[in-house]
């Protein structure tokens, strides 16, 4: 199956379930009109725990068909599939929860009250950093031949790093660290407040995966061979 359908497809089943237990956990909490301040928490634990778990099921499953380096022009298709996967699965959820999809948000990432728009762009770029990184260290050719358990344990961190990153921003901007995640949702949503924010879920991606590869190629990697160079001269 050629890899940007296998993109297409899981963005889909990502973002299905995902968005959808965002969407329930909105129509629960407002049903049964809680008072209680520690059930909005556990809510966000909740649609942590839903995203983590869906990136840890996802990088397992497509762990041994991983593309790897790849040209510019494929990147390019892979992120088109991810979004047209995206629009599908919000679609989806769009249909299944009819209702209470615009009510609820639709699942869309926006900025919250009280946030300014350079707060929602810097926590954009932390949390993509933390998971880029994560999946850089976690997926680094040297350290699997070195580490044999490496590879069986690459989708706990990465899908940890995504479920720590929403806890923590969750409550202000949605958590996006997907620009496609993030389109899919505003696509099928379609309301403004959606779209004047859509950068910061487009920008804040971008520089953080790009500080988080610049920082694991040319930082680490360079450390760790001035070291090993300085063991072997020592030796």
């Amino acid at each position: 199956m050629p890899r940007s359908l296998l993109n297409f497809h899981f963005t889909l089943l990502f973002l299905y379930i995902s968005v959808l237990t965002v969407i329930g956990y909105k129509t629960q909490t407002d049903t049964i009109h809680s008072t209680d301040p520690c059930d909005g928490q556990f809510g966000i634990l909740g649609i942590a725990w839903a995203f983590g778990g869906m990136t840890f099921i996802l990088v397992y499953c497509t762990a041994g068909i991983s593309a790897g380096k790849v040209s510019f022009v494929r990147a390019l298709l892979y992120m088109v599939a991810q979004c047209l996967g995206a629009i599908s699965g919000v679609r989806l959820v769009e249909a299944n929860q009819n209702s209470y999809y615009n009510r609820y948000g639709g699942g869309a990432n926006v900025l919250s009250l009280g946030y300014n728009k350079c707060t929602g762009l810097g926590v954009e770029i932390i949390g993509t950093f933390v998971l880029v990184y994560t999946v850089f260290s976690a997926t680094e050719s040297k350290r699997n031949a070195r580490d044999s358990h490496v590879p069986v344990l690459a989708p706990l961190p990465i899908g940890f790093a995504v479920f720590i990153v929403h806890l923590a921003t969750v409550p202000i901007t949605g958590t996006g660290i997907n620009p496609a995640r993030s389109f899919g949702a505003a696509v099928v949503y379609n309301e403004q407040k959606a779209w004047d924010d859509q950068w910061i879920f487009w920008v804040g991606p971008f520089i953080g995966a790009a500080i988080a590869a610049f920082h694991h190629h040319y930082i680490l990697r360079a450390g760790a061979i001035k070291a090993l160079g300085s063991f072997r001269s020592n030796a």
